[in-house]
């Protein structure tokens, strides 16, 4: 009796689908772009992004990316080691991680310490979606499944679970000048994308020629949508748009600031474009609200604003059972890490009626991944099928471009 009891304890305890988190890492990167990126509310050379290492007991290890915005979710990355240190990670990552059924209730349960006035629950959803990753990784490496299975097995999901063997990227037209547009457009054509971007609203730059412009070079094939970044008010929004609708614009994103989101309910009936939400999409509240008051017609998901995986198909999950469209979209900057997280979401879900991200090659001169995930010829880049992310990190590359470092304790 004794020598079976004991049997089973030694077999537990040595139970090689067993694990747990040895380690977390933090890494505040700042990673140089290739070009300025310009738009309505901001202009950047570089980014400063949160990585964090996960690993396991066994030595596996996974790597998560968020990069936060002060003016989207309200943190810096000033914030982000203070906001990791306030937050029980020991408590609630500690446990053991025996199935990735597991390791998705444990990271569900995930919250980081957020300050009391935080009524989007959204502070610091990019810290959140870094954590959150580099455990979904790690875990997901262990099992030897590829990140994408994690949508199969998630309950909310199951509405929009759709396996896809490769997607398809649009373009984007960034605030510039005349020549670099029409260089930008041609290129567009040329590389044979079917959807395209257009930032607008930016002070100095006429929409409306830019939209003449764009349009003449890639003919009415080509799907064009606005992007303002909150630049106009619900007081000049159909002055605004009405001199660009007739180049044909299947939507509008963001076009006015988050506080003055509510006055589009009343205007929506007298637009004839859908309006998209992204700054005033960042969390499941946001959603709701969103869904409850009639304000939207589009939601932007990007992983890394929403907080991270789990949360981003569960607002994908609301927008399909509301009958609203949604759009994947990514962070200027992003590196590999974060790029493959979004193939990975992109490959597994159905309806997304426009797919941004894995620019790595023409925006970032650090990616940190070996692989390289630019999308090919017309946007379309294949699922990722290996254990994980499906890519390996340079960690000499990762140390190179490290501006400090914290390590999390979680045992």
């Amino acid at each position: 009796m004794l020598t079976s009891i004991a049997s089973a304890v030694r077999g537990r305890c040595y139970d090689p689908a067993m694990t747990r988190i040895a380690r977390l890492t933090a890494y505040h990167v700042r990673i140089p772009l290739k070009t300025t990126i310009r738009h309505a509310s901001h202009a950047r050379r570089s980014t400063d992004s949160l990585i964090v290492r996960c690993e396991l007991q066994d030595g596996t290890v996974g790597w998560g990316e968020g990069l936060p915005r002060e003016y989207v979710t309200g943190e810096t990355i000033e914030a982000a080691f203070p906001l990791l240190q306030a937050t029980p990670l020991a408590v609630q990552l500690g446990g053991e991680l025996s199935s990735l059924p597991d390791t998705i209730a444990m990271c569900e349960e995930l919250r980081l310490t957020r300050p009391a006035d935080d009524p989007r629950d959204c502070f610091g959803n990019s810290i959140r979606c870094a954590v959150e990753l580099s455990v979904l990784d790690a875990a997901c490496r262990h099992f030897e499944q590829p990140l994408s299975e994690i949508t199969r097995l998630y309950g909310p999901a199951a509405g929009v679970r759709l396996k896809q063997d490769r997607v398809r990227y649009s373009a984007v037209i960034t605030s510039s000048s005349a020549r670099k547009q029409w260089i930008k457009s041609w290129l567009i054509r040329l590389y044979g994308f079917h959807q395209t971007k257009v930032k607008v609203g930016t002070e100095g730059i006429n929409d409306e020629a830019t939209l003449r412009r764009v349009r003449g070079i890639l003919g009415d094939a080509i799907d064009i949508r606005l992007d303002a970044n909150e630049a106009w008010s619900c007081d000049n929004l159909e002055a605004k748009l009405a001199p660009l609708l007739p180049f044909g614009i299947s939507s509008a994103e963001q076009p006015v600031p988050h506080e003055e989101v509510r006055g589009l309910s009343e205007l929506r009936s007298k637009l004839s474009v859908p309006i998209m939400y992204d700054e005033s999409l960042c969390s499941l509240e946001d959603a709701r609200q969103a869904i409850e008051y009639g304000t939207c017609d589009l939601f932007n998901i990007r992983l890394s604003k929403c907080g991270g995986l789990l949360p981003s198909l569960q607002i994908a999950a609301a927008a399909h059972q509301a009958g609203l469209g949604y759009q994947l979209g990514c962070q200027v900057g992003e590196t590999g890490i974060l790029s493959a997280a979004g193939r990975h979401f992109a490959s597994s879900i159905s309806g997304i009626r426009y797919l941004e991200g894995s620019y790595d090659r023409f925006l970032v001169k650090e990616r940190l991944t070996r692989e390289d995930l630019t999308f090919g010829r017309g946007g379309y880049a294949p699922a990722l099928a290996g254990p994980g992310l499906g890519v390996s990190v340079d960690e000499q590359r990762l140390q190179s471009v490290t501006v400090a470092t914290l390590e999390i304790p979680v045992s």
